[in-house]
């Protein structure tokens, strides 16, 4: 029997591996070009790869299987990047030009430069990478779970992660961030069409209206679509909605974006238009509530079938077999950035670092055969990962949003901390997230007697705070130490 879901999969990843590696035509592919496309990318390819950091597999499976598995909490998923969008009318434009005077190419490059600081560049690029591989494990994870399902298991997810490995370390090596940029088109367009309709018809299909789906969800479950009165609580909520606000332009990937831009007017508009593309978001999260009462059960990380069981519960294998190519395009494209983003900076901010006499084209090509070997890497997590694709997202949001006060005060005309201070704030966000969010003690233990949301609030929000008290602390003696000395020079002797 013809399995029609496979072969549209089949047919969209060979089309998407077509666009990827047509993109580099008529294009010589120097470290400038490859990596952030000689910053000629016009209004609508970088709306595109901005667009690209919300509709990845967090979005498609993370999005649904958190409001199937959590409730109202699946929010913050629609709040954060509404935050961060309202950020970045100030906060990028400034990256930009900085970047575009220097000819910057790496999120690393930018603090070693506005710090004079070349082990901070290091400790950036440490972050990101950590911050990084959970990001790219749940873009192969999520690829598992949409090719296998969508394909009734003819396909394992564990072939999925390998083919979907060899087409990112295939088009990425050739054609860069151009590459990206063309597959991402074809995504966009594919997934508006699906989560809209999945989001708009599984609900009347079932329930009649929304308003019935809700009403149905509270009769049976009585109280899961409100906040928890401890853990996954609007405590945690809304650290978590800053948290993530803050850190969505700190990703490495994300940064290698706004560089690709050919104007600083792009972002402003973009920063005005996403808001309101966010706004589909809403329907995954309604695809996720329409599945509670009709394919329940789902436990674990098994909440992320969700929206696949209660599709193939209700449509025909031609519909599947399109859900399923919109979500591989959610992994690829996301998969794309991070993969080039990690071989970047590997290439070019520690390599380069260590090996001061290599040029551009050396850079180029290390890069170039690095990213291979960060898919293998990538592929290998994703085989042995048991977390939700949720909980994988928010472990590197807890990471890289550590680098947001540092670069904040960069910004400023002047800059009131040293590198030192930047780094030494730096490094305790971080140790804190890894301390408190790895497990190896927990919040209770250092600090017993507080009330219960104290401890909701998410740890890398706490490792945040304790960044930006650092800061505070050093500035703060900082110009007592100079009004101290002011004061000596005019005492009278």
């Amino acid at each position: 029997m013809i399995n029609i879901s496979l072969i549209t999969i089949g047919a969209t990843a060979a089309l998407a591996l077509y666009l990827g590696v047509r993109a580099r035509k008529g294009r010589k592919m120097g470290l400038q070009q490859w990596a952030v496309g000689q910053r000629g990318f016009g209004s609508f390819l970088v709306f595109l790869l901005m667009a690209g950091e919300i509709y990845t597999t967090v979005a498609f499976l993370g999005g649904s299987g958190f409001a199937y598995g959590r409730g109202s909490a699946v929010y913050y998923i629609l709040a954060y990047p509404c935050l961060a969008y309202v950020v970045s009318y100030w906060l990028v434009p400034p990256i930009w030009r900085y970047a575009k005077q220097r000819n910057l190419i790496t999120q690393a490059s930018f603090f070693a430069e506005k710090y004079d600081s070349p082990a901070l560049g290091m400790l950036v690029s440490l972050v990101g990478l950590a911050a990084l591989v959970p990001y790219l494990v749940l873009q192969f994870k999520g690829l598992g779970i949409i090719v296998s399902t969508a394909s009734n298991g003819s396909v394992s997810p564990e072939l999925a992660i390998w083919i979907g490995g060899i087409l990112v370390a295939a088009y990425v090596s050739i054609s860069g961030v151009h590459g990206a940029a063309w597959t991402a088109v074809l995504k966009d367009i594919t997934i508006l069409i699906v989560i809209v309709f999945l989001g708009v018809y599984l609900p009347l299909h079932y329930y009649g209206s929304f308003s019935a789906m809700f009403a149905a969800i509270e009769s049976v479950k009585p109280g899961f679509l409100a906040f928890q009165q401890k853990g996954i609580s609007l405590v945690w909520f809304d650290s978590t909605i800053i948290l993530a606000g803050l850190g969505f332009y700190m990703w490495p990937h994300t940064f290698a974006s706004l560089y690709t831009a050919r104007d600083q007017r792009v972002f402003r508009k973009n920063a005005i238009i996403l808001p309101l593309y966010q706004l589909v978001l809403v329907m995954v999260a309604f695809v996720g509530f329409a599945a509670i009462l009709k394919v329940p059960g789902l436990q674990g990380s098994s909440v992320d079938l969700s929206l696949f069981r209660l599709s193939i519960a209700t449509f025909d294998p031609w519909v599947i077999g399109l859900i399923g190519a919109a979500g591989m395009l959610t992994a690829l494209v996301p998969g794309a950035m991070i993969t080039m983003a990690v071989a970047t900076t590997v290439a070019n901010n520690i390599y380069r670092v260590v090996h001061k006499d290599a040029d551009d084209l050396r850079t180029a090509s290390l890069a170039k055969f690095l990213v291979p070997l960060v898919t293998l890497i990538a592929v290998y997590f994703a085989l042995n990962a048991s977390n939700t694709i949720v909980a994988l997202q928010l472990t590197g949001y807890s990471l890289i949003t550590q680098l947001f006060p540092s670069l904040l005060l960069s910004l400023l005309r002047n800059n009131p901390i040293t590198k030192v201070v930047a780094f030494a704030g730096t490094a305790v966000g971080v140790a804190t997230v890894a301390i408190f969010g790895l497990g190896f003690l927990h919040l209770q233990q250092v600090i017993p007697g507080l009330p219960q949301a104290a401890y909701d609030v998410n740890v890398g929000f706490v490792g945040l705070v304790l960044n930006a008290a650092v800061l505070a602390i050093a500035v703060v003696a900082k110009r007592v130490s100079e009004r101290q000395g002011l004061a000596a020079e005019c005492s009278p002797e």
